[in-house]
């Protein structure tokens, strides 16, 4: 039987292994004789013709490897153009491979979408099926990916905790920096962190609303006149209206630009503006790889859409992506689908204006109900400040 390759893309989730899993379960279930082969440090390895052979994996592993954040096989965001997707192509002939799975985002999505394409130029026997996983939830048509609800867990514990250290010391505002440049999924879930009136977070800045400095210096300043301790939770890109980032680059590869943090820029501009007390938080890459915080749809549902895409590519379907289309909130219920690969290369699904409040610093009831489902609710607290004698 011929062989198959499994490649993971861009940054990791504390999931996107039990894809994995679930893709190799999915290949013993369903016969597969042929080799699995993933190659080191995706698009890289394969390039380089780095392959590890995960075709005899015990069943110990398997069950470590399900609960393993990170990549097990590494991932890349090794740039690829028109002679590394023939180089590829001629590197899948050369290594018996028929079958071809790559996990990732948006970006992934398209480097799978071209080895679809160059395969298919060159007539090649290739089947490419994608698995979506993401933190930013950014990948397009789908409900939700893999990696998103564990992130949100991880993003909701933290502010409420940090909330209720702010309630006990009410002397600053701490200023939270989350995840998605350009989406705004992982910071909105921050809003799940509220128990009740009151809680943290109490302002919200999403990277799909232009910032207005003015705008947030009074927004800020009405919180603290309130509560004399305010958790403000920000994207890592807001903009402002001319679409710039807000904070300075400061360093840049081939294909991405990095900024300065966000937090610290918001804090420093109320001490300096405000005279208040500032301090700035930035959860940076424990966000997606953090165990304690995975959520148990999360992982079953990357299971689940590891075994759709053994299934998907021995049945020979090419040129899709696997993913979950929402059928109802209560009871939660979710759908398999296939969706044409064009869709969603290098599609960037932002944060719905309808799950944005009308003060635009908020997130609707609709996104609450949306998203609560997927995630675990935050620790119980005991408030005794309100207590009477």
């Amino acid at each position: 039987m011929k062989n198959l390759l499994i490649a993971h893309g861009g940054g990791p989730t504390s999931v996107i292994n039990a894809s994995l899993y679930g893709v190799i379960i999915g290949l013993k279930e369903l016969g597969f004789k042929g080799k699995i082969l993933a190659p080191r440090f995706g698009s890289q390895g394969l390039y380089n013709e780095d392959f590890i052979d995960l075709s005899d994996l015990t069943s110990e592993e398997l069950e470590i490897l399900k609960n393993t954040p990170g990549s097990a096989i590494g991932s890349s965001r090794f740039p690829l153009y028109e002679a590394e997707y023939n180089k590829i192509t001629d590197i899948l002939i050369k290594n018996d491979i028929e079958y071809v799975l790559f996990t990732g985002g948006n970006g992934t999505m398209d480097t799978i979408g071209n080895i679809y394409k160059y395969a298919k130029k060159k007539n090649l026997d290739v089947t490419c099926v994608g698995i979506p996983k993401t933190v930013d939830n950014d990948v397009g048509v789908i409900d939700h990916a893999p990696g998103y609800a564990s992130a949100a867990n991880f993003v909701i514990q933290a502010v409420s905790d940090c909330g209720a250290d702010v309630r006990g010391l009410p002397i600053h505002v701490s200023v939270i920096e989350i995840m998605g440049r350009n989406s705004g999924w992982l910071t909105a879930s921050s809003a799940l962190a509220r128990n009740g009136d009151g809680d943290a977070p109490h302002l919200i800045y999403l990277p799909e609303i232009p910032f207005d400095e003015d705008e947030f210096i009074e927004d800020v300043k009405e919180a603290w006149d309130k509560k004399k301790g305010v958790v403000v939770v920000c994207s890592e890109g807001l903009k402002n209206k001319n679409g710039e980032p807000i904070v300075k680059p400061i360093y840049q590869t081939e294909r991405a630009t990095y900024y300065g943090d966000v937090s610290t820029h918001l804090a420093t501009l109320i001490i300096e503006k405000l005279g208040i007390k500032a301090r700035s938080e930035k959860f940076g890459l424990v966000q997606r790889c953090f165990t304690p915080s995975i959520s148990k749809v999360d992982q079953e549902e990357a299971i689940r859409l590891g075994k759709l895409a053994s299934n998907t590519v021995l049945n020979k379907i090419n040129g899709v992506m696997v993913g979950l289309k929402r059928k109802s909130h209560e009871p939660y219920e979710v759908e398999e689908i296939l969706i044409p690969i064009e869709k969603v290369m290098l599609d960037e699904r932002k944060f719905p204006m309808e799950f944005i409040s009308e003060n635009k610093h908020d997130v609707t009831e609709s996104f609450i109900k949306w998203l609560a489902p997927l995630v675990d609710k935050p620790t119980k607290k005991l408030n005794l400040l309100d207590k009477k004698n």
